[in-house]
């Protein structure tokens, strides 16, 4: 068995800080699976869905710091959270125990493939010719999808018309349906869309040399320098015994090494990334800075 020891002494929560069916939660669902597996305890998914991740995550900072609840925490409810609302109660780099990091997650540009774009170049030449009534989708003012998509018009010198929905889900939908025209969104949440053939996939937002999605080009390709990408990870509540971070910590990097886990992981355009603990923390601290730029350029104000 990869958990070794007392711990785990019952069921893993996993509070999940999202809805059923978005990005973070699909991701949560595919790990927890393989993660049970090395634990004589069943792992149950909690969805606490609210306040832009801030309440579930919440819920997992007051639980007890003995293991057996822990959060995946990701961008939105960690990094921009607590940038956007003056009432989150949480410090993230202070108040909680940093596990390790379970994924990069690329945003991808999706568009209805009823629209007459191919590449990034052709989405901002149709923008541009149709000024106010060009119009982006996303999960909801300040979310991960807006930030992405104001960064991607202000590096591309175009404007469209943000419309935000309650979720992720919605904000895809909506482009399925023709409501809206794009959308540039964590992976996860519109992949199975492209699959189907109901979205088309035009661009990731990682860098020029990571290759996510195979084939797909990258947006930094036609605007050199881009980069956009969310992540997933495993934090607690602070005061956690050492063995249970190191069972955790272990227990994830065996689950990140199945190959089961990595065709799924790779269906969504997820990237596994385990970390130590302190090599998380730092690429928080690096994400909240970045973060800091975006929110600053879509003009959003913290409440």
């Amino acid at each position: 068995a990869w958990a070794q020891g007392t711990f785990p002494q019952r069921p893993v929560k996993f509070i999940v800080p999202n809805a059923p069916g978005s990005s973070i939660d699909t991701i949560a669902r595919i790990l927890s699976t393989q993660m049970a597996q090395g634990f004589a305890q069943p792992l149950v998914v909690d969805n606490k869905a609210g306040a832009a991740g801030a309440l579930g995550v919440e819920v997992g900072r007051t639980s007890p710091a003995d293991g057996h609840t822990v959060i995946v925490a990701s961008s939105s409810s960690i990094t921009i959270a607590p940038l956007l609302q003056k009432a989150v109660p949480y410090d993230p780099l202070k108040d909680f125990d940093f596990i390790s990091l379970i994924a990069l997650l690329p945003n991808v540009l999706v568009v209805n493939p009823a629209l007459p774009v191919r590449n990034v170049a052709e989405l901002i030449a149709y923008a541009r010719s149709k000024g106010s009534n060009s119009n982006m989708a996303s999960a909801g003012v300040g979310s991960t999808s807006h930030l992405a998509g104001a960064a991607l018009q202000s590096a591309g010198g175009f404007q469209s018309l943000h419309v935000p929905y309650k979720g992720g889900a919605q904000g895809v939908t909506s482009v399925v349906a023709g409501e809206t025209d794009w959308v540039l969104t964590p992976a996860p949440a519109a992949m199975g869309q492209v699959q189907n053939g109901r979205l088309r996939l035009l661009a990731h937002s990682m860098t020029t040399e990571s290759r996510p999605l195979g084939d797909v080009p990258s947006i930094a390709q036609t605007l050199p320098g881009f980069e956009f990408a969310g992540w997933i990870g495993l934090m607690a509540p602070k005061g956690l015994p050492p063995g249970a971070v190191d069972t955790l910590r272990r227990t994830l990097a065996q689950a990140l090494q199945q190959p089961e886990l990595r065709k799924q992981f790779d269906i969504n355009g997820a990237v596994p990334t385990p970390s130590t603990p302190q090599e998380f923390r730092a690429f928080l601290a690096r994400d909240i800075e970045v973060h800091k730029k975006a929110i600053e350029v879509a003009g959003v104000k913290a409440e």
